[in-house]
């Protein structure tokens, strides 16, 4: 199965939520407390998101967050590779750092790279404006869930 990590799915969250105000400019704890993820979290995710350019950060009394680019403009391909790196299926691809112990007798040596691609290039199709779009049940769901605070209260 391919999956991808927490923090990458929890990025996404974020800019979800960023997007739902674009323009606005959001402080950390408010996303933590719209995203029902810790604060701390959402910190080091807002870091890595702005290293990569997907969100800006402004300093001062009015400072906190905003996205980098237009929703339209942001893909899911750009959101992976800012948390995870190159997308790639296994390590026997263009660019990879270390060659593959097997690379010399392996059958399939370079055809991973089809793959890939064509992975890649999916991912691109899929922007931040496409996951704003919530489908009906997904919107019943969120509204029944409690926030992270109580979450964590209950669990303490």
């Amino acid at each position: 199965m391919i999956r991808l990590n927490r923090m990458t799915d929890y990025a996404v969250v974020l800019l979800v939520q960023m997007g739902r105000q674009p323009g606005d400019v959001l402080t950390a704890p408010q996303i933590a407390r719209a995203a029902r993820l810790p604060q701390p979290t959402v910190a080091k995710l807002l870091k890595q998101l702005a290293g990569a350019g997907l969100v800006r950060s402004q300093r001062g009394a009015a400072g906190g967050y905003t996205l980098g680019q237009s929703p339209t403009e942001i893909s899911a391909a750009a959101i992976i590779t800012a948390l995870e790196g190159p997308i790639a299926l296994t390590a026997c691809v263009d660019g990879a750092p270390a060659p593959c112990e097997v690379e010399t007798t392996c059958p399939i040596a370079g055809h991973w790279n089809k793959v890939n691609v064509a992975i890649r290039n999916a991912l691109q199709e899929v922007t931040l404006a496409d996951l704003l779009d919530e489908p009906a049940s997904c919107q019943t769901v969120a509204m029944l869930l409690p926030p992270y605070e109580a979450n964590a209260a209950s669990t303490r």
